[in-house]
């Protein structure tokens, strides 16, 4: 029986001796242990020139079996690479049935000071000593294209943003492939308003990403947002219809922006002069209690009330009224021209 495959992903030796080592057990390996049973031969994934291994994008119909055995033996692969990620999903009508993530673990200075930096990241306050262990991993080895991607991350949060489109930038070019490092320097590019650059980097985060990762559906969310910023309805309306539409599992951060996402929506099919699907969008918005988001409950009623009256529908006054007693400015100064 064959599934949907997905393998993405790089793996850097570093030196000519530890690529030589293991492109030798790789061969050794695939033929003694697992009799060949293999989704790629040793030249379709190993390349002398950066002595790496490299599959920028696999998807394809494989057995149970080749892909345990190449997930395996990747895994083996990864103890003696010095940076990189692979990931691996073996797919079936949606379901996952096995995931893979292959990273170096060894013991190497440049693999340890990545991984400490990696985990301070997520500690707040923690910047400087994660900036300071990401430095260790770049002096250790000078292409290690993730611990410029996280130092990009950084400083990002430390709001430093020509050093974090420094590093995204790095980063980037060391492995095009990496949809963090778009999706990073993006980010930048958004905070700074330089809205066509970073509808750019998405597009190429979007392109490096899977729609089974969460990375994939913050970029279409945000992507759309620089779309509104430009006036781009239809663009726009294209990425909120496919996020609003999504449904996530539980325990992912994208759930938190959906209530962000209708109302925007909704704000782009008023545009679009769609006031029906407006007038959804926003009954969604208000229907999600929490979010990540700070619109107010009285921004979404005045909207609504907005879609009702351009629908030519009873209740818009009200809902208008309740969002000026919420506190609502424009609502208070929109109810004075309605009265």
């Amino acid at each position: 029986m064959f599934f949907k495959t997905i393998i993405q992903g790089r793996l850097e030796f570093g030196t000519q001796k530890s690529y030589d080592k293991v492109l030798r057990m790789f061969h050794y390996r695939a033929e003694n242990y697992h009799k060949s049973e293999m989704i790629f031969e040793a030249e379709d994934i190993f390349f002398e020139d950066g002595f790496c291994l490299n599959i920028p994008r696999y998807v394809a119909q494989s057995s149970d079996k080749h892909f345990r055995n190449t997930a395996r033996l990747l895994e083996y692969c990864g103890q003696f690479a010095i940076t990189g990620v692979v990931k691996a999903w073996l797919i079936d009508n949606g379901k996952v049935l096995h995931y893979t993530k292959v990273e170096p673990s060894s013991d190497k200075i440049a693999v340890q000071s990545y991984l400490k930096g990696k985990s301070l990241v997520k500690i707040e306050g923690k910047e400087d000593e994660a900036i300071e262990a990401l430095n260790r991993a770049i002096e250790k080895y000078d292409r290690h294209g993730q611990a410029y991607e996280r130092r990009g991350k950084v400083n990002f949060i430390m709001k430093k943003y020509h050093d974090a489109i420094r590093d995204y930038t790095k980063s980037i070019g060391i492995d095009a492939a990496n949809p963090h490092a778009w999706f990073g320097r993006a980010k930048v590019h958004l905070v700074e308003e330089r809205f066509e650059e970073a509808i750019v980097d998405f597009d190429q985060a979007l392109k490096t990403s899977f729609a089974l990762q969460g990375l994939y559906w913050k970029a279409r969310r945000l992507k759309a947002k620089a779309h509104i910023r430009l006036g781009q309805w239809e663009k726009a309306a294209f990425d909120l219809k496919l996020f609003t539409n999504k449904v996530f599992k539980k325990g992912d951060s994208n759930i938190q922006w959906k209530r962000s996402a209708w109302f925007d929506y909704g704000i782009v099919l008023l545009e679009q002069e769609v006031y029906d699907e407006a007038l959804k969008a926003f009954e969604k918005a208000l229907e999600i209690e929490e979010g990540f988001d700070n619109i107010s409950e009285g921004i979404r009623l005045r909207y609504r009330g907005i879609a009702k009256q351009k629908l030519g529908k009873s209740g818009y006054i009200k809902d208008i009224k309740d969002a000026a007693e919420l506190g609502d400015k424009e609502a208070k100064t929109l109810l004075k021209t309605l009265s």
